[in-house]
């Protein structure tokens, strides 16, 4: 028996005496849909980890993920429905299915004709759902933007090349722009319009290898960031925050810009 799997069985040993009948009150009256809002957490509590290039951190929050998909697996095996085993085995063939031109003697001329390949794959495996359906509802807009724009474009549905993106970009921007400034217009028809020219924004970021929501979580990043180091520059000079006019912000956020990130905007 390998390490890894010395430490898989340790954490499913664990997992067994918490759900013991002298294990953990809470643990025991666990579901799988009662996990699933602590999945999500903690799932985004790693992705935060990745992003903050922490490995300490990184380690951490797999560790807690995977107790949790252990945790859902145990219960789904004590139902009945399924085990560990399964789970892993159906994943593998899957993957080797999916991936004929490594597993196989398929090759393909282009990241296009793999993708097909792939998508082809995932339809003879469930031929009830359409195309769309695989998508979960509950990612984060943005993400889920990027998938459906991603999805259609697999399928053909999409602008033939980038004019067509901008063009229908300004489009959005002029039919969002007149929803601000006619009268009469209500909110919701302003947010429908907004909706719109950022489902296309996501659309032409995904053209260019840009994903929208990882580009603005670290544009949220770098916001954060140079706010701290403005806050900590401000406190050292014994200026009061809210008391500052917007061209005293702005001249504390440039000297903060300058003096940390000089070679960026």
């Amino acid at each position: 028996m390998t390490g890894d799997q010395t430490a898989l069985m340790r954490l499913r040993d664990v997992l067994e005496r918490l759900l013991g009948p002298e294990g953990c009150p809470w643990d025991r009256e666990q579901t799988p849909p009662s996990l699933a809002d602590y999945l999500v957490e903690e799932v985004h509590e790693l992705v935060d980890a990745i992003r903050s290039n922490k490995p300490d951190d990184v380690r951490e929050e797999l560790g807690d993920v995977w107790f949790l998909l252990l945790f859902v697996t145990r219960l789904m095996e004590r139902d009945g429905r399924f085990t560990l085993e399964d789970v892993l085995d159906q994943a593998a063939a899957k993957m080797v299915r999916r991936h004929p031109h490594v597993f196989a003697e398929a090759s393909f001329a282009d990241l296009d004709a793999l993708w097909a390949n792939w998508e082809k794959e995932k339809k003879k495996e469930k031929a009830d759902r359409g195309p769309f359906e695989g998508i979960p509802s509950t990612l984060p807009p943005l993400l889920r933007a990027y998938r459906i724009n991603s999805k259609a474009a697999r399928l053909g549905f999409t602008w033939s090349d980038a004019d067509g993106v901008r063009e229908q970009l300004n489009q959005e921007w002029q039919e969002w722009h007149a929803t601000q400034v006619e009268d009469g217009d209500s909110a919701e028809k302003a947010l429908d319009e907004y909706g719109d020219y950022l489902f296309t924004l996501v659309e032409y970021g995904r053209r260019q290898g840009l994903k929208a929501n990882e580009a603005l979580d670290r544009a949220n990043r770098k916001f954060l960031n140079r706010f701290a180091k403005l806050s900590r520059l401000a406190e050292a000079r014994g200026i009061d925050l809210e008391g500052l006019d917007l061209n005293s912000w702005n001249a504390l956020w440039n000297e903060v810009k300058q003096r940390h990130e000089p070679s960026q905007d």
